[in-house]
């Protein structure tokens, strides 16, 4: 009960952040909720199937250039065309879960990242397609029940929306039977083995899901920014996302969250001043490494373990 009431308090406060904030701080946190997802879609492999990806950005990324070019190129209406994008990525991730799954450890890592610029190449070079460097733009917000998705608090709240159900359907997924059966995997994927389960089509059904969960991801981020650019296809991005999950916490519900409003600020707020803002994100990521190893969500919980125990 008292995670439920946590968060519907915490889904409240970020409800008032128009009321209390302008334009700019309003469309960074449709920036970190559009994170937010997209690291949480990349945690149902690392931290639940002990998979370590290093070309997720190819499932935000597709999901993005698809939904730009089925409007812009054919024409096809929000209704039409965000529903065409999920299943469409949804099923390129399901192919590339297939051939990268049948490898484990560096070798899955390297096969995820070889896909990712598979797809960043052609997002490149195929330009009577994707433009190439130029990207795609002249793209639009969806008007859902007549709501103006062009005014930025309609967008936020929509983001938030979007946020809070994902974020509920991959708890009640982790916590599921099924979550118990990929944590197994992921622990003595030997064993759960002899007990009968298909260990490769328990991971392969996550990767799924995670390219699904990335999806949703890459078309809030085209309607945010209404252009996409070869660059969200990049290492970099992948990179980013993987460590907001790892300094955040994998395994965990609210680390990957955590981490990616990190990454997010410090790309907005450092690269402000520094213009090497990376090697700052870098020494962030040691420090976290060195003083919470787990994480920071678990490093906390750690923290506040001790403490009670110290008062009691």
């Amino acid at each position: 009960m008292k995670p439920t009431i946590h968060g519907l308090l915490l889904l409240a406060a970020l409800a008032l952040l128009p009321a209390v904030s302008g334009e700019y701080y309003v469309n960074l946190g449709s920036q970190m909720l559009i994170a937010v997802i997209f690291a949480s879609s990349l945690n149902l492999l690392v931290g639940y199937a002990g998979l370590t990806s290093l070309g997720h950005a190819a499932y935000l990324g597709l999901s993005a250039y698809i939904a730009a070019w089925l409007a812009l190129r054919l024409g096809l209406g929000h209704a039409m065309a965000a529903p065409l994008t999920l299943l469409a990525t949804t099923a390129i991730g399901g192919v590339f879960g297939w051939i990268a799954l049948r490898a484990s450890g560096l070798s899955f890592l390297m096969l995820t990242l070889a896909l990712s610029q598979v797809v960043w190449g052609l997002a490149y070079r195929w330009t009577s397609v994707t433009n190439g460097d130029n990207g795609l733009s002249g793209l639009t917000r969806p008007a859902p029940f007549g709501i103006d998705m062009e005014n930025s608090n309609a967008y936020y709240w929509f983001v938030l929306s979007i946020t809070a159900v994902v974020l509920l359907v991959v708890g009640r997924l982790v916590n599921s039977p099924f979550g118990a059966s990929l944590r197994g995997t992921r622990d003595q994927a030997r064993r759960m083995s002899s007990l009968g389960y298909n260990v490769w089509a328990i991971r392969w059904c996550a990767f799924v899901g995670a390219s699904f969960v990335g999806a949703v991801a890459g078309l809030l981020y085209v309607y945010f920014h209404k252009y996409v650019h070869p660059s969200v296809l990049s290492v970099t991005a992948s990179a980013e996302v993987l460590l907001s999950v790892i300094a955040g916490g994998a395994g965990t519900l609210a680390g990957p969250a955590v981490g990616a409003v990190l990454v997010v600020l410090l790309k907005n707020y450092a690269s402000g001043y520094i213009e090497r803002w990376n090697m700052l994100l870098g020494a962030v990521f040691v420090f976290i490494v060195l003083v919470m190893p787990h994480g920071i969500v678990p490093g906390v919980r750690t923290l506040l373990a001790r403490w009670k125990g110290g008062r009691a």
